[in-house]
């Protein structure tokens, strides 16, 4: 070989073993460690995930009062004499009346005679003391809706002289029979009227069918019993109510018998079904009942009489009342 030639193979070489070395790749480092574990679980969520469905809100405002009617309105009102006879309903109607520019036609009977008036759709709404009588017109559903208004008591009236001897006796049927062994006179509603229909529950406790010249069946309304009973020195049965305002105005009868709890006496609103045909005004009948058992209203029901008669004649019992 040419000493030309030598210098230049040589490079050839170097040049070779630079360019094998380039080709080849470079080995990867291996990890120096095992990848590290996480050092905390996953946190669980506290609580259950929320529904998207929101719970209404509650108004925070009581319903707006009605508003009077531009033109005055007529509901008719049948209700017992008691109420009419105590002077209760001259004391509240004209705060209702005035309220919602609503004329009140009051028709004052038995309550016998008031539950007829509504079954036969010839009154819009009606107040009454016969539980009995009234759960039997909801039952036939002659009525769509009632309430309890107030309470008060049955009472045992008679003269002073008391001669039949029943005065401070506590249990009315016991006091009825010394009445008919005695044959004092008594004086009835005989109307079918709420006092008329206690008094015969309380004849049927004593088993006894009163009958004879000292029982009179007068068919009288309350105040007018009371009259014919004072004149006649005899007995009836009354609400205390009427009985008060009547004594305020001169009666001489006195209370002989009181405090049986059978002379309990609550009275009920009831609005007319309005299926009795197009007259009845439902709508007047539900303003008139959410009038009266409202406390405002219970609370002047139970202010009646105190000013007179140094007690409520009325004791208010609506379910907003005694929720109050």
């Amino acid at each position: 070989m040419s000493k030309k030639l030598f210098p230049l193979f040589s490079v050839l070489i170097i040049l070779s073993v630079l360019l094998a070395s380039c080709a080849t790749p470079t080995p990867t480092a291996e990890p120096t460690a095992v990848p590290v574990e996480p050092t905390t679980a996953p946190v669980e969520p506290t609580a259950a995930p929320v529904e998207p469905t929101a719970v209404p809100v509650e108004p925070t405002a009581a319903p707006a009062e009605p508003t009077p009617f531009a033109e005055t309105q007529k509901m008719i009102l049948a209700t017992t004499t008691s109420t009419q006879d105590s002077g209760l309903l001259d004391f509240i109607l004209p705060d209702f009346e005035a309220k919602y520019n609503i004329k009140v036609d009051v028709i004052a009977v038995g309550t016998g005679q008031a539950m007829t008036l509504g079954q036969d759709g010839n009154a819009d709404v009606l107040l009454v003391h016969a539980r009995a009588k009234e759960d039997e017109f909801m039952a036939n559903s002659h009525g769509l809706r009632r309430e309890d208004v107030m309470y008060n008591d049955f009472v045992i009236l008679g003269p002073a002289a008391d001669p039949a001897g029943i005065k401070g006796m506590t249990v009315a049927a016991d006091a009825f029979k010394k009445l008919a062994e005695t044959q004092s006179a008594f004086i009835s509603r005989g109307d079918d009227s709420g006092t008329h229909t206690k008094e015969k529950a309380i004849w049927k406790t004593a088993a006894i069918e009163p009958a004879g010249d000292w029982y009179v069946s007068s068919g009288l309304t309350m105040g007018e019993v009371l009259t014919m009973t004072d004149e006649k020195q005899a007995y009836t049965l009354s609400d205390r109510a009427t009985y008060l305002a009547f004594k305020n105005k001169g009666l001489e009868l006195e209370v002989v018998v009181e405090g049986d709890k059978t002379l309990f006496n609550p009275y009920g609103v009831i609005s007319v079904n309005p299926d009795k045909g197009p007259q009845i005004r439902n709508d007047l009948a539900t303003l008139f009942i959410e009038w009266i058992i409202s406390v405002p209203v219970q609370e002047k029901i139970a202010s009646y009489g105190m000013e007179d008669f140094g007690q409520s004649l009325f004791i208010p019992s609506s379910t907003l009342w005694q929720n109050k």
